[in-house]
């Protein structure tokens, strides 16, 4: 891979690594907070991507050090809005995962035709991504 290609790619990966890292403190807060009617099944729901944030951002890792990056210690900037009705929650939850969208298919257009693993990884992220999308879309039309 072009070392131009490798540096962005790196740069992409630790931001990722950042956003998967504050997705965990997100959702775990999001899960704590949820109230109402469909907290049981929510709080399920918000743990579960609690724990495949830490599993992207340790994935990313490990790309960033097969790549001979620097994994960060950094997580992203977390806004905490005080909004916490179920409806307030799976649209920040949306936002999030949208967000994370855009940095996995900047990452495939960087690595696009340099490398298929790494553009297999990305298309993976990407269709998991879109998913989680989907289902909060599908949540979020009940409640409005």
């Amino acid at each position: 891979m072009e070392q131009s290609i490798q540096q962005k790619a790196i740069s992409i990966l630790n931001r990722v690594m950042e956003f998967e890292l504050a997705g965990v403190v997100r959702y775990t807060h999001y899960a704590l907070m949820v109230s109402g009617p469909h907290r049981i099944p929510l709080v399920s729901f918000l743990k579960a991507q609690a724990k495949e944030s830490l599993a992207h951002a340790e994935q990313a890792g490990e790309l960033l050090t097969g790549l001979e990056g620097h994994p960060t210690l950094n997580i992203a900037a977390i806004e905490e809005t005080h909004q916490h009705s179920t409806e307030d929650i799976l649209q920040e939850s949306l936002d999030h995962e949208l967000a994370a969208l855009a940095l996995y298919r900047d990452l495939l257009d960087t690595v696009r035709d340099a490398s298929v693993y790494l553009e297999e990884y990305a298309r993976g992220q990407i269709a998991t991504e879109e998913q989680h999308t989907m289902e909060l879309k599908k949540m979020l039309r009940d409640l409005s």
